[in-house]
This record gives structure tokens, sequence and C-alpha cells, in this order.
């Protein structure tokens, strides 16, 4: 294919795109004609008192007062990555909620310096596409961790390089409980605190990128190299000597 740009004489043009506002979605002004932002929360303990599962539970309360649609998925029976096929129960349930998410919220308690494998096993069951839909890519993330003593950050990290590698927008902001043990009542509510204020930080970015991209993830997401291989998949398709 010819290139009449002489300075990037490598660039499929036909596949090459200059992002600009206008090919931004522009929310409408008729608020009542959005539906409610859909978040999945995903907890990383099956302990009775679980407290990635408190803090997940809190995280829903007040994303719904800010005005979003939650579900909280209980991992209780879904099997090991690669023990069932993806036609079990819990794992057909898990993924038909990571399609159904505009947003999530992860959080899992340190263990050994890590996420858990409860955690792990939940992502794990998420391939980067099942048929011609990918069930993470452009979906907005929040990360947060609960610690069993002084305040660490390993958890998180590791969930955020996850984000990463499934392809979703992870807000900057971030939450770690230090001695989460003292931060809930015996009702599994969360008491007053810096960590609790931290949380609301969380939960308020969440919804803010959320709405700012889920519209727009389409195009956020689109790939000049993906393109360039479409295309050359597409050329190869019509162009075949035979039927």
């Amino acid at each position: 294919m010819s290139n009449t740009n002489s300075n990037l004489p490598n660039i499929n043009e036909q596949a090459f795109d200059s992002p600009t506002i206008d090919k931004l979605a522009i929310t409408p002004l008729v608020t009542e004609d959005i539906h409610k932002p859909r978040i999945l929360l995903l907890y990383g303990s099956l302990r009775t008192r679980s407290y990635s599962r408190l803090a997940v539970e809190e995280s829903a309360r007040l994303l719904e007062a800010m005005g979003a649609e939650t579900r909280i998925f209980d991992p209780t029976g879904l099997p090991q990555p690669d023990t069932e096929d993806e036609s079990h129960p819990k794992v057909k349930e898990l993924r038909e909620l990571m399609i159904w998410s505009e947003g999530q919220v992860w959080c899992s308690p340190e263990r050994h310096g890590s996420m858990t494998s409860i955690l792990k096993s939940q992502i794990d069951w998420m391939p980067l596409s099942i048929g011609a839909v990918r069930p993470t890519q452009g979906k907005t993330l929040a990360i947060m961790q609960v610690c069993g003593g002084s305040q660490s950050f390993n958890a998180v990290n590791q969930m955020r390089i996850l984000g990463r590698w499934m392809r979703m927008f992870t807000i900057p902001n971030q939450s770690s409980v230090a001695k989460a043990f003292l931060e809930f009542e015996e009702d599994g509510r969360m008491k007053p605190s810096s960590y609790y204020n931290r949380i609301v930080d969380v939960m308020e970015e969440l919804m803010k990128f959320t709405l700012l991209l889920r519209d727009n993830k389409d195009y956020m997401v689109d790939r000049y190299s993906e393109r360039v291989e479409s295309a050359a998949q597409l050329s190869e398709r019509v162009n075949q000597k035979t039927i």
C-alpha cells in the first residue's frame, strides 16, 4: 500500500488513526436516559468474617449511594482454574457478571506478602477473549486490600499489574486498610476513620472514571496493531484465489 506520508514509511495508512475530541462520545444532556454504572465487586477470602468481603460490601453501599448498580460475586464453590470447564455454574456466573459490568472493584487480603489464591482464581477464570467478546478490556477497575498487621501495598501492586494485563483502566487511587480487624463493627459495618475516608475517595474516583470512559470504551481500546492485523486478514480473505 502506498503511503503519502513520507515521514512514516512503515505506517499502514488504512489502519492509522489520529485521535480527536469529536471521536469521543458526548454524555447526553438528559440524565434520565443514562443507565446506572454497572459495578462488579470481587473479594478474596472465604472466611466467615472476611474483612475483604466486609470492605467490598461497604464499597457497594457507597457506590449505590453514588448512583451505581452493584453486584458482588461470592467465590464460594468456584473451582480452581483448569479443574473444570467454562460450563461450571460458578464459572458461568462469574463470566456473565464480568461481561455485564462496566467497572469493577477487587479487594484481597494480603497473605504471605501476596494477594490470595481466592482472588487470583477469579481473575484466572477470565480469558482475554470469550469468542469475539473481551470480558474485561476497557472496563474501569478499583483495587483495595486489607491487612492483618501494618499497612502494606503488595496485594494492590499485584492487582494493578493484573488489571493492566486484563486491559482494564485501573484508576490511580487505591486503598489499603491496616489491622482490618480493628476497623469493623461487630455487625460488619466499617468504623469512621481515615481508612474509611480513603475507600470513599476510591469509590468516588471509580464512578467518575466509569462515567467518563464507558461510552468511549471501544474507541479507547482500539489499537493500530490490531487494525493492521485485521486489515491483513481481510485482504487475505478477499483476495484468495479459490473459495
